[in-house]
């Protein structure tokens, strides 16, 4: 290859903390690129896509290096990118527009899993809430947005009360979709493409510390985005597992692999669990082409097992 093109989303004209994370990420991946004496440049990307066709055809031996979180700050068109990368047999890292399609709309990846008896939360299109059971909490999350935008406690409900759905109607219309709130553990588990598949790295385990038996423990954009908040301060990553949790462990890495064939994952990915009080392992989302900044779930992952970042990307780069 010529050149390395990072390609990230062009940012709004005052970002959001979630939003400025993917500076993070592309400044990390040009350090490890430097570090590997590769030529790269970076490329931002809009809704024109027609000056993302005209560098690519400047650098006809390049390879794309695909870090677009949104376009135009709506992240159900992520899969554009590499839609259009395939279209031009552009060469391009992590994951295909099918993969990124599949899981960047929520619902029809809840619809994958059932289909596929991955094991997932049950759940409620917008217009079914007349089927909520009474007796069980809930949690309402929009169809297409990531990062947990539009994720906090208020999302969280007990079926007898539908008239909450009102709000959540006026700020998306009919998507969005009502699943199960698991009460439990929860779990993030990062995939790395590997020689023999997928191969699957240290087990992370979110803890809540401190929160009130009546504050949901949930991973909302507060926990994750906001330093001046309880939920961020007191959510906390953890690679150290107790043997007794080894079963527990066995059989969420054999979903993991079992997401990352039925999605047709490639370079990276990262699969959320909530595991209840019988210790049965749900997943809750499919990130492809996850956050890979050094404060990450992900680059964490890869450096617990035993991996330089440096490693991780020439990883990535390999499966093309």
């Amino acid at each position: 290859m010529s050149k390395v093109i990072i390609l990230i989303n062009r940012l709004s004209d005052q970002p959001t903390v979630d939003e400025l994370d993917v500076i993070d990420q592309a400044e990390a991946v040009e350090k490890s690129l430097d570090e590997l004496g590769l030529l790269h440049e970076r490329e931002f990307v809009d809704s024109d896509l027609t000056t993302l066709i005209d560098k690519l055809a400047s650098e006809p031996d390049g390879l794309a290096f695909n870090l677009v979180e949104s376009i135009n700050n709506n992240a159900g068109l992520v899969y554009f990118i590499p839609a259009l990368l395939e279209s031009l047999n552009y060469p391009f890292t992590g994951n295909p527009s099918d993969a990124m399609f599949m899981t960047t709309q929520k619902p029809l990846a809840k619809k994958v899993m059932q289909q596929l008896n991955i094991p997932t939360p049950a759940w409620f299109a917008a217009g079914d809430a007349i089927q909520l059971d009474p007796s069980t909490q809930y949690i309402v999350k929009p169809s297409r947005e990531d990062a947990s935008i539009g994720i906090d406690e208020e999302n969280v409900f007990w079926g007898a009360q539908p008239e909450i759905l009102d709000k959540f109607r006026n700020r998306w219309g009919e998507h969005f979709f009502i699943e199960e709130y698991i009460t439990g553990r929860e779990f993030n588990i990062s995939v790395m493409a590997g020689p023999d598949g997928a191969e699957v790295l240290a087990p992370a385990e979110m803890l809540f510390l401190n929160f009130p038996a009546d504050k949901p423990a949930i991973m909302g954009y507060a926990a994750k985005w906001d330093e001046n908040t309880f939920a961020y301060h007191n959510t906390q990553r953890t690679f150290d597992l107790p043997e007794s949790d080894t079963p527990l462990l066995e059989e969420i890495r054999q979903i993991c692999r079992q997401c990352w064939k039925a999605f047709n994952l490639r370079g990276f990915a990262r699969v959320d669990f909530r595991v209840d009080k019988n210790n049965r392992p749900f997943v809750l989302e499919i990130n492809a082409n996850p956050c890979i900044s050094p404060d990450s779930g992900f680059y964490n992952a890869a450096i617990r097992s035993g991996y330089t970042f440096n490693q991780v990307i020439k990883r990535i780069l390999a499966d093309l």
